[in-house]
């Protein structure tokens, strides 16, 4: 039942994602559709207007270049030719006219009386033109109220204005050429693109965002519509998504060439719905019906499955119980039956990696003796020999003998049957016996002091630890004084642990530098030991755990303090046993607890 209602609701959710995703995709496409075929109605009008103004610019560049420019004012009249450029063209143009920058009317057609009381000056139209003198502009539209019309009719226009040169008795003045464009023919054109009967529409602004054309332009005049044109003004030539007054809507731009107006088109979202909610209805009835076969199709599949997965499963509950070999069951389906030889054989190959652990654990435990039994560095040995060859060869037998006493000890200490935990006493004496060489070698050149409490020197500790410390203090802590050197060896217990300190008063070093000696990639033979500060820490780590091993703390001329920190543990037989075998530190620590008791 498990199997069969995962895999149900796992197909499920697939379907439904599934479903969802080609919902979404196809709402995608057709929104991908709509917007396409926005864009290249956006594009056509724009083709249509520009091609509009186009036109009305080849009127005033022909009024311009064929007409003004030719004419001295002084003689010659624009009337004419003036009166036979409207007449081919009055079907798109309400008026043309010629000022002098002074405002005064050089010439107009049709022929019409000017009304009194107009400064042309202050139009908006006579201002642009004069103020950049090598550009046409275009107006907002706006009434044309220029001249008197005898039918009192009043035409909406867009005027069209440029700088001319004027010739007037041989001399150069400015003037500026007014082409009045009927507004109707621009809107003749949006109003195409505005056929459709839905809510997609579309307007025209200025550069400025006023509205040029808009099919609602009546009711946002009288605030009943409200168009978010200042915003779009800020879009980019492509579709944008937006909400605006609560709805949510795409916008497509398109800017007119020279003029900087931008056609827009709105197309509502609710406009991309036709047809989705069929889809629906079709997605939800065919995951019902694939709901229905896979139930019974997972039924069949999880009954053929359920039954070698039990039996697999027993097998592998007695390999959990503590059967390390148990009998793993191979059968089923192919891959059920797969999945038991394979877990068969990962059964023999875990029980022939823990063979292989238990040997290599055994030959590290030996390899580690070895490296211990060893460390005693040749270039030490040598010298103290020679030393004690000079010393017989001076007649001091005493010294001689006393430094052959000491280097045995050392020996004995060193190998001490093979074992490697020890008590902190034989390891504080096999120091011992180290320093009284060392100070006859160095001629006392420092002093040595050993502040060891009683409480820990029968406990235990992994052999050659000190030794190591206490030859790093003498080489780079007290080779390089001038002044007298002393190295102080501490013993205490502190918080239920063992911490045995080597300090010296030497040259020191940064604590960035310290912080580096116990670091893997740290590790160098230089001189000394041989065996260094890296391997004592780890041969503690390794015997007694993570949480023990060195701490390291020095500061530049003020010397440097090694501490060994390793677990409080009698010594008795039975630990040194246990935790030369490997056996964990709380299980030594118990076992010594017990036999003091029993002591």
């Amino acid at each position: 039942m498990t199997i069969s209602a995962s895999f149900t609701v796992v197909s499920v959710c697939c379907m439904c994602f599934l479903g969802i995703v080609l919902y979404k995709q196809f709402a995608k496409e057709e929104e991908g559709m709509t917007i396409e075929n926005t864009e290249q109605l956006l594009a056509q009008t724009a083709i249509n207007l520009e091609d509009y103004l186009r036109s009305m610019r080849r009127i005033s560049d022909a009024m311009y270049y064929s007409v003004i420019k030719n004419k001295d004012l002084a003689v010659d009249s624009l009337d004419e030719e003036m009166n036979l450029l409207y007449e081919a063209n009055k079907d798109k143009l309400v008026s043309v006219a010629c000022y002098t920058n002074e405002g005064k009317l050089v010439a107009a057609a049709p022929v019409a009386t000017v009304k009194q009381n107009v400064d042309v000056t202050s139009q908006q139209w006579f201002g642009d033109a004069m103020g950049q003198l090598e550009n046409f502009h275009f107006s907002n539209p706006h009434v044309q109220n220029l001249f008197d019309d005898s039918t009192y009719r009043y035409y909406w226009v867009i005027s069209l204005s440029r700088s001319v040169d004027l010739t007037s008795n041989g001399s150069s003045l400015l003037g500026v050429l007014l082409v009045d464009m009927n507004y109707s023919s621009i809107e003749q054109l949006l109003d195409k693109a505005n056929t459709d009967t839905s809510s997609e529409y579309v307007y025209l602004m200025d550069q400025n965002g006023d509205i040029i054309y808009h099919p609602m332009q009546d009711l946002i005049q009288m605030g009943v519509y409200k168009e978010n044109n200042l915003e779009a003004l800020n879009y980019e030539d492509e579709s944008h998504k937006e909400v605006f007054e609560g709805q949510t809507r795409i916008v497509t731009l398109k800017t007119i060439s020279y003029t900087g107006w931008k056609i827009v088109s709105v197309v509502p979202l609710e406009a991309f719905s036709m047809g989705r909610a069929g889809t629906r209805y079709l997605a939800i009835m065919l995951i019902a019906l694939s709901l229905l076969a896979i139930i019974f199709l997972n039924q069949m599949v999880s009954a053929r499955i359920a039954k070698p997965l039990r039996k697999l499963n027993d097998s592998v509950k007695e390999w959990e119980a503590g059967n390390l070999e148990p009998d793993i069951y191979v059968g089923g389906s192919l891959e059920v039956e797969h999945l038991g030889k394979t877990l068969r054989s990962t059964v023999g190959q875990i029980q022939d990696l823990m063979q292989d652990i238990v040997v290599k654990q055994e030959e590290k435990r030996k390899s580690e003796l070895d490296a211990l039994q060893s460390q005693i560095n040749p270039h030490f040995l040598y010298n103290t020999l020679d030393s004690i060859v000079w010393m017989i060869t001076g007649e001091r037998y005493d010294d001689a003998v006393f430094m052959i006493t000491q280097l045995a000890s050392l020996f004995r200490i060193s190998l001490s049957r093979g074992k490697t935990i020890i008590r902190i006493e034989d390891e504080i004496k096999h120091a011992q016996n180290y320093m009284n060489i060392q100070k006859i070698r160095y001629k006392n050149a420092f002093q040595v002091e050993f502040q060891i409490e009683p409480e820990i020197m029968q406990c235990c500790t992994v052999k050659l630890v000190v030794q190591p410390l206490l030859e790093n203090a003498i080489y780079y802590g007290m080779e390089y004084m001038d002044g007298e050197g002393l190295i102080i060896i501490r013993g205490y217990r502190k918080d239920g642990d063992v911490y045995l300190e080597v300090q010296d008063n030497g040259l020191g070093m940064p604590e960035e530098a310290a912080a580096q000696l116990l670091k893997e990639n740290e590790r160098e033979r230089k001189r000394g030991s041989g065996v260094g500060l890296i391997n004592v820490h780890n041969r503690i780590k390794l015997r007694f755990g993570e949480q023990y091993g060195l701490i390291i703390e020095s500061f530049p001329d003020e010397g440097m303090t090694v501490k060994i920190h390793i677990p409080f543990i009698p010594f008795t037989e039975e630990t040194q046993k246990l935790l030369d075998e490997g056996k964990l530190p709380d299980e030594a620590r118990e076992k010594g607890g017990q036999e003091n008791e029993q002591k």
